[in-house]
């Protein structure tokens, strides 16, 4: 990924613990490095295609001065996603603030944060089995649509399939979607649960009936797992439900461990005619 590099852009605002930091203001230095693909704008001379610097520079300016915070790490969070909700063509972003007149009541030059934020791929699926199944469905599309940290980008053919695990209950309709998004996969859980919990989602039951369900299936290429999530998800490459919405809007896909692509994992699957429990 190309890089614009912004160094030491000078921004007087009123950030610090102590009062008298946001009653007299100080001087800040922002360095940044913004990820974009700069070839359009290179081979068509074009600022249209490219991100412009300038407005960069203004909007951090004014974001940094129309806000006050404690702490210089909150600065650069709330800056660096601004940044990155206002430029669509800014994938990825270094973003370093300075604070050479910090009260550290010691000689030094100058204390900084510096983080890395950018826009990460992710699917999900989501399936339901009680009620009005499509509906519940749309509704937890339509809250992943109205949060601003996430922006989906496609959506499968719904898919009407019998239960998976052994429960007896009634048939789901699944999907899956691909979306970016700037949250982590903890919070992106967090946000899945929400929605779910709103739908009226219980978890009484495993693999049981329930209005709405919402699983990570990847995000990027990481491999992660704590006590609560993994990734990728367990188990999907014997999931017909998964594998083949999958393998329509993202046919080659490549499963970080497996290393192969969904068609290639759809086509093991059928062809085995293991986990195939499609109903009309």
């Amino acid at each position: 990924m190309d890089e614009i590099r912004i160094e030491e852009l000078e921004v007087f605002a009123y950030h610090g613990v102590y009062p008298e930091e946001n009653r007299t203001g100080q001087s800040f230095y922002v360095n940044a490095v913004l990820y974009t693909d700069t070839r359009p704008a290179g081979k068509g001379d074009d600022l249209a295609v490219s991100t412009d610097y300038g407005q960069v520079c203004h909007f951090i300016t004014e974001w940094m001065q129309e806000h006050t915070w404690k702490l210089i790490e909150t600065a650069a969070e709330s800056t660096a996603r601004q940044i990155l909700l206002q430029f669509p063509l800014i994938k990825a972003l270094d973003l370093e603030i300075r604070k050479p007149q910090a009260p550290v009541g010691l000689p030094f030059e100058s204390v900084s944060v510096k983080i890395h934020r950018g826009w990460h791929r992710a699917y999900l699926s989501f399936g339901s089995n009680m009620g009005d199944r499509k509906a519940y469905i749309d509704g937890g599309i339509a809250a992943l649509k109205a949060d601003e940290d996430i922006r989906i980008r496609k959506i499968s053919d719904l898919l009407q399939t019998a239960p998976y695990g052994g429960v007896p209950q009634a048939d789901f309709l699944n999907g899956v979607m691909e979306l970016e998004t700037l949250l982590t996969p903890r919070e992106l859980l967090e946000r899945l649960h929400e929605i779910e919990k709103s739908a009226g989602r219980e978890r009484l039951v495993r693999w049981g009936p329930r209005t709405l369900d919402l699983d990570i299936l990847f995000y990027d290429q990481e491999i992660y797992e704590d006590e609560e999530l993994i990734i990728p998800h367990v188990d999907l490459q014997n999931r017909y439900f998964v594998l083949k919405p999958m393998a329509q809007i993202a046919p080659f896909f490549r499963h970080p461990i497996l290393k192969k692509t969904m068609t290639e994992l759809l086509d093991a699957l059928t062809g085995s005619d293991a986990g195939i429990k499609e109903t009309v």
